[in-house]
């Protein structure tokens, strides 16, 4: 169904094309004509408002109308108009449709965040998985997966104030996938490399003294990109060397060498040597005809080589990556991936629903996501790999875009959770992003607003804009040092 939309107030027309691609996909939305209008109508009362939701088409009309009670500031006014209106639009197209979402009305990335709400609120964990479901249309299914999420985060959710995780990103990748979005170059001639660890060799020296002034100490860190094992050795050494000199006495360490063809033992032994607790070898999926369609330059057998490599080298904490409803699979497809990956043994899994993103060349091709009974359940067959391995399902994020609105969740056995993943999904404590295209989060403690300071996408204006990404940083850990938070007025820096 193609859907015109016309709203009294323009600030929810994004919010209500959510509810719209939710049950219809993404080209769903016209500017204009189309097989449907969608009109909304908001009217403001003394104490409450009204949201009036009409869809038109052919010679039915469906309507859905609801009304909250004013709050006493604009913000919180302003969510609950726009969680009325959206749940207004969803109750319709659920009409119209015959569809009920497993993660009902919600298009946020975090759900975890209004179960913690739920229990900040009184409600125990059963009353919070019951209030998900009677206000989202949560499936119980997606309502148990977070009960099990947030059990399993406990001893970790705590929001550090003397604290940050390092995040350290490297842009480049021997060849793009076709599903990625990320701000990412092909590696070709190298001739970009030299130059971008220089600028950001010199981001981690100057965030290191700003870093120490303000107090605070490095607890975890993550590399990735891109494809951070996509440098040569020397040149991936000699990064690490930097980084553990100026943030030394990591807690974890986890580095994505996530494509098998750019690894070698040699470069094992490299990652080894170095205060390393945990890896990432990502097969995607473990059938070669869908590794060549989405541009991968490995096979499957690259993918085990270098998998028992690693045991060889004493990595024992090894995570794996796949996707479910990349192009071209089908469910015995995926089951096959999951078979090899359980007779591999990893520590962790991260179960990835495709996500077909705007910048992504499967969007440019016009591609159209496998959708239906077929992804949910593939992504179950998933849940149930990483059960059968002993493992629990430890924090989950949701994209837009994503093949019928589900999840990426990671599984780990029991004493090998990512606390990176946690912190950042959570958003539980500061994040010092370096590196192009890569974003510093600043955790407020008084109001627990987080001040966002990107760094430029662009490798080249990151390297000639070094100067620039430092200052930024700067105003970060000035804002973090302050006593009283009343003097930072942006939520976001650059």
């Amino acid at each position: 169904m193609k859907i015109c939309i016309r709203t009294s107030h323009e600030c929810y027309r994004n919010d209500i094309g959510d509810i719209v691609r939710l049950f219809y996909g993404e080209y769903a939305l016209v500017p204009e004509g189309g097989d449907a209008l969608l009109i909304h109508e908001q009217a403001n009362g003394k104490d409450s408002f009204t949201e009036r939701v009409r869809l038109i088409y052919g010679t039915r009309t469906e309507e859905e109308t609801l009304t909250g009670a004013t709050a006493l500031n604009a913000l919180e006014e302003k969510r609950r108009e726009k969680r009325a209106i959206k749940q207004a639009c969803y109750a319709i197209f659920k009409r119209v449709s015959g569809r009920k979402p497993a993660w009902g009305s919600l298009t946020g990335i975090r759900p975890t965040r209004l179960f913690y709400r739920a229990l900040e609120e009184g409600r125990s964990f059963s009353g919070a998985e019951e209030y998900l479901i009677e206000t989202y249309d949560l499936s119980r299914d997606k309502a148990q997966l977070l009960t099990e999420i947030v059990r399993m985060q406990q001893p970790y959710y705590k929001r550090h104030s003397d604290a940050f995780d390092l995040y350290v990103g490297i842009p480049f990748c021997t060849s793009r996938c076709s599903y990625c979005s990320f701000s990412s170059g092909v590696i070709g001639d190298g001739k970009l490399v030299e130059p971008y660890l220089e600028s950001l060799q010199k981001e981690i020296e100057a965030c290191s003294r700003m870093a120490g002034e303000a107090g605070l100490h490095l607890a975890v860190g993550y590399m990735g990109g891109g494809t951070p094992s996509s440098l040569s050795t020397g040149q991936l050494d000699r990064l690490l060397t930097c980084i553990e000199h100026h943030f030394p006495d990591l807690e974890e360490w986890t580095i994505e060498a996530g494509r098998p063809d750019t690894l070698d033992d040699e470069k094992l032994r490299m990652l080894r040597s170095h205060p390393v607790t945990r890896i990432s070898i990502n097969p995607q999926t473990m059938n070669d005809v869908t590794l060549q369609r989405i541009g991968r330059l490995h096979t499957v057998q690259d993918t085990v080589r270098v998998f028992e490599s690693a045991r060889r080298r004493g990595f024992d904490n090894i995570n794996m990556d796949v996707i479910a409803a990349l192009p071209g699979e089908t469910e015995e497809m995926f089951s096959h991936t999951l078979n090899e990956i359980r007779q591999m043994g990893p520590e962790s899994l991260t179960v990835h629903t495709l996500a077909i993103k705007r910048s992504s060349k499967l969007h440019e091709q016009g591609y159209s996501q496998t959708t239906g009974r077929i992804v949910e359940n593939m992504v179950d067959a998933g849940r149930q790999c990483a059960y059968d391995m002993g493992m629990q399902a430890y924090y989950l994020y949701r994209q837009k875009y994503m093949a019928d609105n589900l999840e990426n969740v990671g599984y780990c056995l029991p004493d090998k959770v990512c606390r990176y993943n946690i912190d950042n999904m959570e958003e539980i404590r500061s994040v010092l992003a370096l590196g192009a295209g890569s974003i510093s989060k600043g955790l407020l403690q008084v109001d627990e607003r987080i001040l966002r300071v990107p760094n430029l996408s662009n490798i080249r204006q990151y390297i000639e804009r070094i100067d620039e990404m430092i200052e930024r940083k700067r105003q970060m850990f000035d804002a973090l040092t302050k006593e009283s938070k009343g003097d930072i007025k942006r939520d976001h820096i650059g």
